[in-house]
């Protein structure tokens, strides 16, 4: 009975002190349903898109989005960094780091990041996402013809025609004389945009076709242009014959070259050119594209001279010579 009585006074006793430390320690007695410390969900890069920002006459700046899927527990300190890498040469060209911090909802969340490069050929864009500065996922894209990205004072809807019914640039003989002939020029131009083009300028070059002399240029105001509509410039040009010419045509916006164009005048006609074909060597007189009545080239005067040149012989004294000798023999074969 005592025996009993002290097994039970000793269960008692475990019980209380038990009851007693859970009370004094939190976390002496586990929790069976504890699995430790909670796992962060997963997350990935579901997508990357490329828009076109701001825009210089030297960079442009690429707006990187990128898409995170997260799923489960709530992920802490999560980062993106996005790279540009130039396409052509493998070199890192910028990189910037996005902190996204912690993801508590399932879905995709969307970052953006902005990159400036320079405004001209193309990048190769990689995405590393990081969490708790351990990287768990990347993605690649590539941009190509970033110089297509004009700034704004490089942007406009008017630009020369760019058809066999309605060439960009042509020409007509106004007026011909002996040595000079006046070319009427026309441009062609069209505003595709839903506005009036207005502070248009066009002007026309012409280059003789194998030395690149510009023969004329001139520039002529192009007007307002209706949104949607096609209109022609035109201009007046004095060139000297029997010569093949380029027209260039360049379309201005105060100052700011917005489109060009390019012609072809066949003013020889032993030889032709085309816009695209390859240059020859001829014949040509600068003096027919000096301006104004420069001094004529001088002609350099010889003096006539003679000369002469005997043939391989005896001269006249070894003729005087021979002469007597042949006398003296004479008259001693008479004796």
């Amino acid at each position: 009975m005592e025996r009993n009585a002290l097994l039970t006074a000793g269960a008692v006793g475990v019980v209380v002190v038990a009851l007693v430390a859970a009370a004094v320690v939190p976390g002496v007695i586990a929790d069976p349903t504890d699995d430790g410390p909670v796992r962060p969900g997963p997350v990935d890069v579901a997508g990357v898109s490329i828009a076109a920002g701001q825009a210089t006459g030297e960079t442009v700046t690429l707006e990187i989005e990128t898409r995170i899927d997260h799923r489960g527990n709530p992920t802490r300190n999560v980062s993106v960094l996005v790279r540009a890498v130039d396409a052509e040469s493998g070199l890192l060209t910028t990189t910037r780091e996005l902190d996204v911090g912690t993801l508590s909802k399932d879905g995709e969340t969307a970052t953006t990041t902005n990159l400036t490069v320079p405004r001209e050929g193309g990048y190769d864009i990689e995405v590393v996402l990081y969490s708790d500065d351990e990287r768990v996922d990347e993605a690649r894209k590539s941009v190509r013809g970033v110089s297509a990205i004009k700034p704004p004072y490089l942007r406009s809807t008017t630009s020369f025609t760019d058809s066999e019914a309605l060439p960009p640039v042509s020409f007509a003989i106004a007026e011909a004389d002996e040595d000079r002939t006046t070319l009427d020029l026309t441009a062609t131009l069209t505003n595709a945009g839903d506005d009036p083009a207005e502070e248009l300028s066009v002007l026309f070059v012409l280059r003789q076709a194998e030395s690149n002399i510009v023969a004329s240029r001139t520039t002529v105001d192009a007007g307002t242009i209706a949104a949607g509509r096609t209109e022609t410039v035109g201009a007046s040009a004095s060139v000297p014959n029997d010569y093949n010419y380029y027209i260039d045509a360049v379309l201005l916006r105060d100052g700011v070259v917005i489109d060009t164009a390019r012609g072809a005048a066949n003013l020889n006609p032993t030889r032709t050119i085309s816009v695209n074909q390859t240059r020859e060597d001829v014949e040509l007189r600068v003096e027919d594209f000096e301006n104004g009545d420069g001094d004529a080239p001088r002609e350099t005067a010889y003096e006539q001279t003679e000369t002469s040149s005997a043939a391989p012989g005896f001269g006249p004294i070894v003729a005087v010579v021979g002469l007597l000798a042949a006398v003296f023999v004479a008259r001693r074969w008479s004796k």
